[in-house]
């Protein structure tokens, strides 16, 4: 299990834990990063990611990329 901001470029994983408050959590679900679904690193710049979840392509700065494990 590693976090998200470590993730391979166009390598697609499954969400295995999310962590941080309960807020920070709900944020996270509320943008499709739910336990046991995949998520595909788009690009990566600086520690800030843009992924592939629910076949949306979604911006998360490295902090939040940080909270999700895979």
């Amino acid at each position: 299990m590693m976090p998200l901001v470590l993730a391979d470029i166009g390598q697609e994983y499954t969400i295995r834990k999310l962590s941080g408050s309960q807020e920070v959590k709900k944020h996270l679900e509320d943008l499709g990063f739910v336990v046991g679904g995949n998520v595909t690193v788009v690009s990566a710049l600086q520690g800030n990611v843009i992924v592939k979840v629910k076949e949306s392509r979604v911006a998360i700065d490295g902090e939040l990329a940080r909270k999700i494990m895979v």
